[in-house]
């Protein structure tokens, strides 16, 4: 390990990656020197953020899965375990917006698919890698939510709902393993340029917002060895 490659001989696990956020801190912990396994359900983004990982000199391992999926996001962590023995950091971004709308007005379909996205999803890779993360000798999950969970912004109660659910249910988890080496903290990224972002305002400017890659310098630091943050919701300034 060099001071260049804080994370080498590391394995990370990015929940999401196929673009945003998620894709740009995939690339930061290879460039860290992490072995970056990318899962997203759009195999050819994730053969494209492959190719740019190991152009850079990294190493990346795609995984094409549907995490709202039971099967598959099981299946997933057997692979992992399979080929690796633990996981050594988990960066959970995946996320849709569903819809904006009133909330008598969402059908019952849009709701139940951004809670199953957004919460139920994330649970489940908790559920999945607790133990593999537990092997590690230091451990580390970073949970991406949103300034939305506060609530009481109007049209946005699916996606806030999800986010408050997601930040209690971290909060609760990071409870239960304060006497573990396991490091577990929550990152609002705030606004940045990302089709999330386009698609709850389709009117504004992409370039004049912060792109993800100014955010993935922070998940590097929470995925450190070093890091002894916890129980933390960290916020971009």
């Amino acid at each position: 390990m060099t001071s260049k490659q804080p994370l080498a001989g590391r394995v990370a696990l990015v929940a999401g990656a196929s673009r945003g956020l998620g894709a740009a801190a995939a690339e930061a912990l290879a460039a860290a020197g992490a072995t970056v396994i990318v899962a997203a359900r759009t195999q050819g983004a994730l053969e494209a953020l492959h190719d740019r990982i190991e152009k850079a000199g990294g190493k990346a391992v795609i995984a094409p899965v549907d995490l709202t999926n039971a099967a598959e996001s099981d299946a997933l962590a057997g692979g992992i375990a399979g080929r690796f023995g633990k996981l050594d950091i988990l960066v959970q971004t995946a996320a849709i917006l569903g819809t904006l709308s009133p909330i008598s007005h969402v059908s019952p379909e849009t709701f139940d698919r951004v809670i199953q996205t957004n919460l139920s999803a994330q649970w489940r890779l908790i559920r999945n890698f607790e133990a593999m993360l537990r092997r590690s000798d230091a451990g580390r999950a970073i949970v991406v939510t949103s300034g939305a969970a506060a609530g009481g912004l109007a049209y946005w109660a699916p996606y806030a709902a999800s986010k408050a659910g997601l930040e209690a249910l971290v909060s609760c988890w990071a409870e239960e393993l304060k006497q573990t080496q396991l490091r577990v903290n929550l990152l609002d990224p705030g606004v940045m340029a990302t089709e999330l972002r386009a698609e709850a305002f389709p009117g504004e400017d992409p370039s004049a917002l912060r792109r993800p890659e100014a955010i993935a310098p922070m998940i590097v630091e929470l995925a450190l060895p070093s890091c002894a943050l916890h129980g933390q919701v960290m916020r971009a300034a």
